[in-house]
């Protein structure tokens, strides 16, 4: 079954790539609502916001046909760090690092989608749909953050012990 979540989040990256707003749209449950951080370093729920409301086809398809008309895609980069698929097999969740940038085409703003994303899916009526999704939390920065930090106390630490 992971490989059947595997080929829904493949499914999601292919229509970012090539901008298939239909092909995007056909991963989402009906009754999906998606929550969004201010920014990437919004890890705070009370600061998210809903701004797209629940999933309506029409009106989040004319939301991406515009975003995708405006924007040009930099670079897609995702890595998987997990798929798991409950015992019961109606459910699953997947967690995700991405490294995704858009260019808006006429004022060459850029929108950076970069950090850990979870995604919730479960299957209805034996397809798998996508039903919660966490936005970038941006742990890939912490972790860099934490290794140089660590880095530098030890480097910290044996120019210490040499001075000694």
């Amino acid at each position: 079954m992971e490989n059947e979540i595997l080929k829904i989040i493949n499914r999601e990256t292919k229509a970012l790539d090539s901008q298939d707003v239909d092909l995007f749209l056909s991963i989402f449950h009906k009754d999906m609502v998606w929550p969004w951080p201010s920014c990437n370093k919004d890890h705070d729920p009370i600061k998210w916001e809903l701004k797209l409301g629940k999933f309506d086809y029409k009106r989040w398809k004319d939301i991406y046909v515009k975003f995708f008309k405006e924007n040009k895609l930099v670079h897609n980069k995702r890595k998987i760090i997990k798929i798991q698929v409950s015992k019961e097999g109606d459910g699953a969740i997947a967690v995700i690092d991405i490294d995704t940038l858009w260019e808006n085409l006429v004022t060459k703003k850029r929108s950076y989608w970069f950090g850990r994303v979870s995604k919730v899916y479960a299957k209805v009526s034996g397809e798998w749909k996508l039903t919660m999704h966490i936005r970038c939390i941006n742990v890939l920065n912490k972790k860099r953050q934490i290794l140089t930090r660590t880095k530098i106390n030890l480097q910290n630490f044996f120019r210490s012990i040499q001075n000694r």
